[in-house]
């Protein structure tokens, strides 16, 4: 029992994941999966933000080399953290 609870709760994470970034996806020119599981937004001004694998909005330094799924390296400009974090939460109602 606790077993199927726990399976469900894991899907239910990651389902939930997937939903909290559409807004950001849809705002978004590009976006790039990272090989740590995070991903890369590029917005249509130039800047980026990067979301971590849980889901968060997180801060990068400028020019910080990530590695994109296929093995290219990007260069991390314009830390658009609080742009991010509130699109991933409007789809929660708490943001935007």
């Amino acid at each position: 029992m606790l077993k199927k609870l726990l399976i469900v709760a894991a899907i239910s994470a990651i389902s939930v994941t997937a939903f909290a970034s559409d807004a950001a996806r849809a705002e978004a020119k590009q976006v790039i999966d990272l090989k740590d599981g995070s991903t890369v937004y590029f917005f249509k001004d130039g800047k980026m933000a990067m979301e971590d694998k849980l889901g968060r909005a997180v801060r990068m330094k400028k020019d910080t080399v990530m590695e994109t799924k296929d093995g290219q390296k990007i260069l991390m400009h314009g830390d658009e953290v609080m742009r991010l974090d509130s699109l991933l939460k409007k789809d929660y109602g708490g943001g935007g």
